[in-house]
């Protein structure tokens, strides 16, 4: 059987004062976690930073591994199914292990991803990136960005007045 996707994502990296600075635009069925890697390269030579801040998608020895190789420090969501992959059987003689917790410095600054999440929904509801009117990866491409050229503009003469 041949699994086929239809569309894009656009995977965006975006600095604090939820200003976007580096995207990458894959097909639909990329994961996350496939694009961490190019995203944070790209993005380590545009802006000088010290966090890279992903939720638990991202708990992956490769892409903490890439960002301590950067300089940065991660800041990523403990995934409990990293530990143990399979639930046990026998709940009450082998009790499952307690989700590992970030730090309180890191779970504080891990607080700040959700700008992330908010820079994605008005990319989506304010600036045109929710329906796709253009087929090809490069039309797709540069209707997005003029959305995100538009949304980076507001937020910066938010942050200015």
């Amino acid at each position: 059987m041949t699994n086929y996707w239809r569309g894009y994502k656009l995977h965006l990296d975006v600095a604090d004062g939820q200003i976007p600075v580096t995207a990458i635009l894959t097909g639909a069925n990329v994961h996350d976690a496939k694009v961490a890697i190019p995203l944070m390269t790209m993005t380590t030579e545009r802006v000088t930073y010290l966090y890279d801040v992903m939720d638990s998608a991202y708990d992956a020895t490769a892409i903490l591994a890439h960002s301590r190789q950067l300089g940065h420090e991660p800041v990523v969501d403990p995934n409990g199914r990293r530990a143990t992959r399979k639930p046990s059987q026998l709940p009450k003689l082998f009790p499952a292990k307690p989700k590992p917790q970030l730090c309180p410095a890191k779970a504080d600054r891990y607080k700040e991803r959700t700008m992330v999440e908010r820079v994605n929904a008005r990319l989506k509801d304010e600036f045109g990136g929710r329906t796709l009117r253009v087929r090809g990866p490069a039309k797709a491409m540069a209707h997005l960005m003029f959305g995100v050229i538009a949304l980076t503009v507001d937020q910066l003469l938010k942050l200015i007045t």
